[in-house]
């Protein structure tokens, strides 16, 4: 790897993974500054702006955090996450290469991401709308969280071709499809997302997620998820699976 290579990123902390497949399980996050798109319902800050300083955690899960300057040298965040692979073996699943969109840092992640994936396995999570920013790191990446954004919930229009062709691709590894869902959702979209998924391949799991409100109550009723659960009969897994992390009180 470039001794100079740098990244723009906004944190790196150890927490338990709260949303799709791998929920449950602890991950070192790595979550990198800026974004493609602007979500209403985004709750990540440091995605329009980068931020003049990122916090690393010193020892992962304690939120003893110390700022640094950005761009931060990759060498310095690969020393850190070697530093708790040797400290604390085992208690890691994955590195989750998170943002905003991390895919707009690809030319940096073609470098970065080999030395990762000595560590432990990369999981990325994406907003899957940048498929030529993902084809030349596939070699390099374990596990896909990818999003689709509805227009109802996220204020995102026009993204579907986008998302069926960031499948297409990401299929060839371990992925899912992670569909935020508020009051506002209509059943068209619901169903267009299946029909999407299945025609790449119905046995990718499907997370239906209601949405989180400010104040820790969910945007969608019981009954509403079971409906829309009902709608996905063409798909092989559909999981109803709100975000965890939130009430467990992790980052």
């Amino acid at each position: 790897m470039n001794s100079g290579a740098a990244a723009s990123l906004v944190e790196c902390f150890s927490s338990i993974q709260g949303e799709g497949v791998l929920v449950g399980m602890r991950q070192a996050f790595l979550r990198f500054s800026g974004c493609n798109l602007s979500c209403s319902f985004c709750d990540t800050p440091g995605m329009t702006v980068t931020p003049k300083e990122c916090q690393l955690e010193l020892t992962p899960g304690r939120r003893d955090f110390f700022a640094v300057q950005n761009p931060v040298g990759c060498d310095r965040i690969v020393s850190l996450l070697e530093s708790w692979s040797a400290g604390w073996p085992g208690i890691h699943h994955s590195i989750s290469v998170t943002g905003g969109e991390p895919l707009l840092h690809g030319a940096l992640l073609q470098e970065l991401l080999p030395k990762l994936r000595t560590i432990l396995p990369v999981y990325l999570e994406t907003n899957g709308t940048l498929p030529e920013a993902l084809e030349p790191l596939l070699p390099q990446i374990d596990y896909i969280g990818m999003d689709f954004k509805l227009p109802s919930a996220s204020g995102c229009q026009g993204l579907w071709e986008a998302h069926q062709e960031f499948l297409r691709l990401a299929s060839q590894k371990s992925v899912f499809v992670k569909v935020v869902v508020d009051k506002g959702t209509e059943e068209w979209e619901i169903e267009r997302s299946c029909a999407l998924i299945a025609g790449v391949d119905p046995a990718i799991p499907l997370i239906l997620q209601p949405m989180t409100l400010p104040d820790g109550t969910l945007a969608v009723s019981p009954l509403r998820m079971l409906e829309f659960q009902e709608l996905t009969g063409g798909l092989k897994e559909v999981r109803v699976i709100p975000q965890t992390h939130k009430f467990m009180g992790q980052l």
